[in-house]
């Protein structure tokens, strides 16, 4: 859909210019859910050890990510690039397998499916609305993906949980995965500030005793919804009919990206995502989103949770709002650069063949130093990835380049330097929080 102000401007345009959005589009969260939401997504207390929140991985400071390739998870400390790998017996195993995705505008009705892979999406095969990785065990009660998508990574070793024999929630996760839920809203309820706030925040609960893990998944999507929320960037100001709000070089990369450089066949709609899967040949290394039977590190993406061959290497198209808030780039990360993944996009093969380690932001971590690269050395599964590529390499000039890195600077919300709620000066459990 063209609105009126972009007609004459896209009629030479390959593909259309997206309708500007408005609060319509997405899910409308409830305040007080929010609020309460803001302190359990920074809140360690839904970490297996109390030693990771949410915020540790999406935070404030780094665009809703941590602004490395692969996170550093459940033992780690600190934040962002200055986040350490812990130490003793409580120090990180592996990374996290893959790069942890941007929150932005997660509440918009439009989005279908999270995750690199797809792995969560609408569905009542399980009679509980969605098709995720907890199958049947998902709660019945979640009323968006947002909410039920909160609550895998709380199951996870190596995010949230833990390893077995560390703590009650680990070795819950370790049984059946929708054993750990009931262990960590308990943990909650019975902190006397965040009952008082669940009854206050939701109308059918009287009482903290009846507080559960759906209503602790409902907080954090409203927390998520509104916090991460960003329509006003030059981009929608332009949409919206003001001819003024890109520069030249913008402008000319708002060509290229809907004309030369094939950008929005896959980057297209609103949020610049059309929500499906594609292989890239982006350069593979850490450990890996193995199967259980995959007998070494590798990431066979949307395949993982399709087991359709065709899907292997794929995964989801980004979306593009705030992208230069949330480098670095690819699903592991592989690029520190706007300028680098675009090239990539352009010489998907040549840039294969180019890249180098240093380019994968990696704090040191000397005991999982052989195996970050392991996969490197496996020539038949770097072919395969190399190998396989959905879209059509184009040439473009360093100009060109230049205009496409400016354009997507002009998709940078106003308010996303300001968010509503920030990080909590403290939370109920009086666990620390990272900043």
């Amino acid at each position: 859909m063209l609105i009126s102000v972009s007609i004459s401007h896209a009629e030479g345009l390959k593909y259309p210019l997206p309708k500007l959005m408005s609060s319509n589009d997405f899910i409308v969260f409830d305040q007080k859910q929010a609020q309460l939401g803001q302190l359990l997504f920074y809140d360690k207390i839904l970490s297996g050890n109390q030693n990771i929140s949410c915020g540790s991985c999406h935070h404030q400071k780094l665009g809703g990510s941590d602004g490395l390739s692969l996170g550093i998870g459940e033992g780690g400390i600190g934040l962002g690039k200055q986040r350490t790998a812990g130490i003793k017996d409580d120090r990180i195993q592996k990374r996290i397998p893959r790069n942890a995705p941007a929150l932005w505008n997660l509440g918009a009705k439009e989005i279908k499916l999270l995750f690199h892979d797809g792995r969560l999406s609408k569905s009542d095969f399980y009679e509980n609305g969605f098709n995720s990785p907890a199958e049947e065990w998902l709660p019945k009660g979640l009323s968006n993906l947002v909410a039920a998508q909160a609550l895998l990574p709380l199951t996870s070793q190596f995010e949230m949980a833990g390893n077995p024999r560390e703590n009650q929630v680990a070795g819950a996760a370790f049984d059946r995965i929708d054993k750990v839920w009931p262990i960590l809203a308990k943990r909650v309820r019975i902190i006397p500030e965040y009952g008082e706030l669940f009854v206050d925040a939701f109308a059918h609960i009287s009482k903290p005793e009846q507080v559960s893990i759906v209503e602790i998944g409902e907080a954090l999507a409203a927390f998520i919804g509104t916090e991460w929320f960003s329509i006003d960037s030059p981009f929608d100001a332009y949409l919206a009919g003001d001819k003024q709000a890109l520069s030249t070089s913008q402008m000319a990369g708002l060509d290229l990206f809907y004309g030369q450089a094939n950008c929005a066949k896959c980057h297209s709609g609103s949020l610049l995502s059309d929500q499906n899967f594609y292989a890239l040949a982006i350069p593979p290394f850490g450990p890996g989103r193995t199967r259980r039977f995959d007998p070494y590190a590798r990431d066979v993406g949307r395949m993982g949770a399709s087991d359709r061959l065709e899907d292997a290497y794929r995964f989801r198209t980004p979306s593009l709002r705030n992208v230069v808030l949330t480098a670095p780039y690819g699903h592991n990360g592989a690029y520190p650069t706007l300028e680098g993944i675009i090239k990539h996009h352009l010489t998907p093969q040549l840039m294969f063949d180019n890249w180098t380690q240093n380019l994968a932001e990696l704090p040191p971590i000397s005991w999982l130093k052989k195996a970050d690269f392991l996969v490197q050395a496996d020539s038949r599964e770097m072919a395969r990835v190399r190998n396989k590529i959905d879209i059509v390499p184009v040439a473009l000039t360093a100009k060109q380049v230049t205009n496409l890195v400016d354009f997507m600077a002009s998709l940078t919300g106003n308010q996303a330097y300001n968010l509503p709620l920030g990080v909590p000066d403290s939370v109920p459990s009086g666990l620390e929080i990272d900043r």
